[in-house]
């Protein structure tokens, strides 16, 4: 909102109008109006807005950015479930788990760790992220990279439920999720069902 605020004075010193006048075209008090500049009124709505930036001679536009995940609904679960029970039983797993960022919102659907490494090495650990019925394997990937960036693990395991549309997705998309996924899937859960670190990403379908 402070972005917006500070777009709207500008717009309003080049258009030489003062703050009373554009409030008073846009049906505000002068301080109300004065508050949407200086980014101090984070519950203005969207008509406010759009009613602003029309007075103003300016576009109004919204865009969405990724703040957190979305809801995991049943199908999700399952497959986290049926992915956790093919770990060997050393093998620690946690759901949910919150990236380790102040304010990030974003989690793991899963994080896999306890792997037995010699004592001069750090634990291993893995992201694992499901998905139901991915469709652009474009957004998956870039998410998955700031994700992989920012969420302290060592390698990711994207989970895909084996469906007829997901193989189809893997088939005509999968070329580019490769270079982030290397490793073979089944080779992955084979590694993981004997408690040994994977080491690379690997896209598994269950």
């Amino acid at each position: 909102m402070a972005l917006t605020g500070r777009e709207f004075k500008a717009a309003r010193v080049n258009a030489g109008l003062p703050q009373r006048v554009v409030a008073a075209a846009c049906g505000m008090s002068r301080p109300q109006y004065g508050r949407v500049e200086r980014g101090a009124s984070p519950q203005v709505s969207i008509n406010t807005i759009s009613r602003i930036a029309s007075v103003l001679g300016l576009d109004a536009s919204l865009r969405f950015y990724p703040a957190a995940d979305p809801l995991r609904d049943a199908a999700h679960l399952t497959l986290l479930e049926r992915f956790r029970a093919r770990l060997h039983p050393s093998l620690s797993w946690r759901t949910e788990v919150p990236l380790p960022r102040h304010g990030d919102q974003r989690a793991w659907d899963g994080v896999v760790q306890g792997f037995r490494l010699p004592p001069e090495r750090e634990r291993a650990r893995g992201g694992v992220e499901a998905e139901t019925r991915p469709v652009d394997a474009q957004a998956l990937e870039r998410k998955l990279a700031l994700k992989e960036r920012d969420g302290g693990v060592d390698w990711v395991i994207l989970l895909l439920l084996d469906s007829r549309h997901n193989r189809a997705f893997l088939a005509r998309q999968g070329g580019l999720l490769k270079v982030r996924f290397p490793l073979d899937g089944r080779q992955a859960l084979e590694l993981l069902g004997a408690g040994i670190n994977p080491g690379m990403s690997a896209i598994v379908l269950l």
